[in-house]
């Protein structure tokens, strides 16, 4: 999972059907893949909207 997680965060365009199989591998659902992709896209946001607006982490979500 971590691996997916690195892979979704620094190449995007390269993750495909392979990398979802190997999660399954592993035991994770298709609910589970969702759940992951949702809380890794959702800390790229955050991340990228407190790089191009400043903001703090801790200021962005108190």
């Amino acid at each position: 999972m971590l691996d997916y997680a690195v892979k979704l965060t620094n190449a995007p365009s390269s993750v495909g059907e392979a990398d979802v199989v190997k999660l399954r591998s592993h035991g994770f659902t298709d609910r589970d893949i969702l759940d992951i992709v949702y809380v890794i896209c959702l800390y790229n946001f955050n991340d990228r909207l407190a790089d191009a607006t400043g903001i703090k982490a801790h200021d962005f979500f108190a």
